[in-house]
């Protein structure tokens, strides 16, 4: 998969129209999957003929390592000889300076852009970023997040409940307003239930033997 002039040209526009702002005119390059030039605009034609060469490096370095310009650079740096013998295999093809960038759609790199001639340091690699922006996905509309709302849980405490016992030795007399005792049906009763009589009444010691003619 290989970018298409259409993707090709919407992130010219975008890079031209952020060097507009930035009051910069810049060389733009893009190219394909395999480092082929597929548009071309030199904004301060004619001159600054030396940044669209530059630019082309740029875009076709970050087609070659897949990452931006800058972090080849920081890289390649510390490799004695890297940049000289890179240049010399590529036929000028390669640079090791911020403002290349791969143009990938779908995780996959169809592309790359550089840009050269900023008039401020990191002019190139913003303008190069602006162009990215202008075919990246759009981030999907943000879902409103569902929070459940707990069940409203009936009351699990017991409502207290204290029955009336009555006491088994008194209960309510009908009409009277007050308890009236009564005696248990299983009671036993000892002796006699009458009411003893005058001749039942012990007689004082004296009055018995008076009775029983002295006898003791």
């Amino acid at each position: 998969m290989s970018i298409s002039i259409e993707v090709a040209r919407r992130v010219m526009e975008a890079c031209k129209q952020r060097a507009q702002e930035l009051r910069s005119p810049v060389s733009i390059a893009i190219v394909d999957a395999g480092g082929h030039l597929v548009l071309f605009e030199r904004m301060m034609a004619p001159y600054g003929w030396a940044t669209g060469n530059i630019s082309l490096a740029k875009a076709s370095t970050a087609v070659m390592f897949n990452q931006s310009t800058d972090a080849v650079a920081q890289w390649g740096s510390g490799i004695p000889g890297f940049a000289s013998s890179m240049a010399t295999m590529t036929q000028g093809k390669f640079i090791m300076a911020a403002g290349g960038w791969p143009i990938r759609m779908g995780g996959t790199t169809i592309g790359g852009i550089g840009v050269s001639g900023g008039n401020a340091p990191g002019r190139d690699d913003d303008i190069a970023r602006a162009g990215l922006a202008a075919i990246a996905p759009s981030p999907a509309p943000a879902q409103q997040a569902y929070h459940p709302q707990p069940a409203q849980q009936p009351s699990l405490q017991p409502t207290p409940a204290y029955p009336s016992i009555s006491s088994p030795s008194q209960s309510q007399a009908p009409g009277s307003g007050f308890a009236s005792p009564q005696q248990p049906s299983n009671s036993m009763y000892l002796g006699n239930d009458r009411e003893p009589s005058r001749d039942d009444e012990q007689l004082p010691f004296e009055d018995y033997r008076e009775s029983n003619g002295g006898q003791s």
